[in-house]
C-alpha cells in the first residue's frame, strides 16, 4: 500500500511543471509576434525565413515530466508569451524570429526500457545504459540547426534556448557544439526532479544534500553529475536564469557560478521581479505565479527582455 501512495505522490510531483497549463501544443513552428503579453498566441508551421541573413533565430526547447520517456505534450501556451513579445524585435537592424521545436516523442534507451516511475523507483547504479533522451534531444536541435544554416541563416544569428529540461538540453548543445550556434539562454534549467525541495536544500545544505540523491538514487546521481562534468568542461558563453525558491535546481545551481564564461542571472528572491508581482495564469491572466521553476513564463520576466537582446548582440 505504501509502494502504491509513493508511486502516486511522485507521478504527481513529477507533473507538477505543468499542473495549471493551459491549451498544449504538439508540433513545431514560429511564434507569430504579439503586440501585447496577453495575446493569443499563434504558430506558423511553415517553414520559411525570408532574408535569412537579416534573421536572428532563437530555438525555444520546452520542458519535460518525464526526463527519459515519450510524452503526449511539448508546449503549453502560456510558457510562449514572452518569446511572442520577443519575436518581431531587432537587434542591429536584425529580426528575431522564435521557433520553438517539440521532443515530446523520443525516449531514452533506459526510459524505454524502465518507464517513468521506474527511473525513479528501481536503483539503477549506472553509468547510463545507451542513448539517453537528452542525447537525442541535442542531436534534434542539431538537425534543425543545419536546417537554418543551409537556408542561408548565419550560425552566429542561430541561438539555441528554452525552459526546464529544454534549458539543460541548451547547456549540454552548447557545451559541445558551440561552433554551430551563437549561444545560449538557458531558462530555469533541470532535468532531474525537484531536487532542491525533495532533499531540503535550503535547510541541510547542497553538500549534504548530494549525498542523500546519490545514496537514494546512486545512477540518476551520477548521470547527473557527469552531464554537469561535461558542461563545465564545454565553459561556453551561456546566459542563465535561475530562481532560488524553484524547487527543481534553484538552490542545487551555485556550480555553474564556477563556469568562468556562464552569465547566471538568479532572478530574485521571491515571486517578483523588480518589485512587480508576476502574474501568469487564469482565465484573465491575472493570477499569480505560485511555482517559481515557471516564473521565466510570466509577464514580470520581461523586465529581462533587455538583458537577452543585450546578450544576443553581444554574440553576433
Amino acid at each position: 500500500m505504501k509502494k502504491f501512495l509513493a508511486l502516486i505522490i511522485l507521478s504527481l510531483i513529477l507533473g507538477s511543471s505543468v499542473a495549471s497549463s493551459n491549451e498544449s501544443i504538439k508540433k513545431d513552428g514560429f511564434v507569430i509576434p504579439t503586440n501585447k503579453w496577453k495575446d493569443k498566441i499563434k504558430i506558423d508551421e511553415n517553414f520559411v525565413v525570408t532574408n535569412p541573413k537579416d534573421k536572428i533565430i532563437i530555438i525555444y526547447n520546452h520542458g519535460s515530466d518525464g526526463n527519459d520517456v515519450k510524452l503526449k505534450d511539448c508546449f503549453w501556451r502560456s510558457e510562449l508569451r514572452n518569446m511572442a513579445q520577443l519575436a518581431g524585435d531587432k537587434i542591429n537592424g536584425k529580426e528575431i524570429m522564435v521557433y520553438i521545436h517539440c521532443q515530446g516523442q523520443l525516449e531514452g534507451d533506459l526510459g524505454a526500457k524502465l518507464g517513468k516511475i521506474g527511473m525513479w523507483m528501481k536503483k539503477w547504479e549506472g553509468p547510463y545504459p545507451g542513448t539517453s533522451k537528452m542525447d537525442r534531444r541535442v542531436e534534434g536541435n542539431l538537425e534543425v540547426i543545419k536546417k537554418f544554416v543551409k537556408m542561408g541563416v548565419p550560425k552566429k544569428q542561430i541561438f539555441m534556448s528554452g525552459h526546464s529540461c529544454g534549458g539543460w538540453a541548451t547547456l549540454r548543445l552548447t557545451a559541445e557544439y558551440l561552433e554551430e550556434v551563437g549561444g545560449g539562454i538557458s531558462l530555469m534549467p533541470a532535468c532531474f526532479w525537484n531536487l532542491s525541495k525533495k532533499y531540503k536544500v535550503k535547510k541541510v545544505g547542497y553538500d549534504e544534500a548530494m549525498k542523500k540523491f546519490h545514496k537514494k538514487y546512486p545512477g540518476m546521481a551520477q548521470w547527473r553529475q557527469e552531464q554537469i562534468d561535461l558542461i563545465k568542461e564545454g565553459n561556453a558563453p551561456v546566459l542563465i536564469f535561475t530562481h532560488p525558491m524553484d524547487p527543481f535546481e534553484g538552490l542545487t545551481s551555485d556550480w555553474m557560478d564556477k563556469v568562468p564564461n556562464f552569465k547566471r542571472i538568479v532572478v530574485s528572491e521571491k515571486k517578483k521581479i523588480n518589485g512587480k508581482k508576476c502574474k501568469l495564469a487564469g482565465s484573465n491572466w491575472e493570477e499569480p505565479v505560485k511555482n517559481a521553476h515557471t516564473i521565466d513564463w510570466a509577464d514580470c520576466f520581461m523586465h529581462y527582455h533587455p538583458v537577452i537582446k543585450e546578450y544576443i548582440a553581444s554574440r553576433l
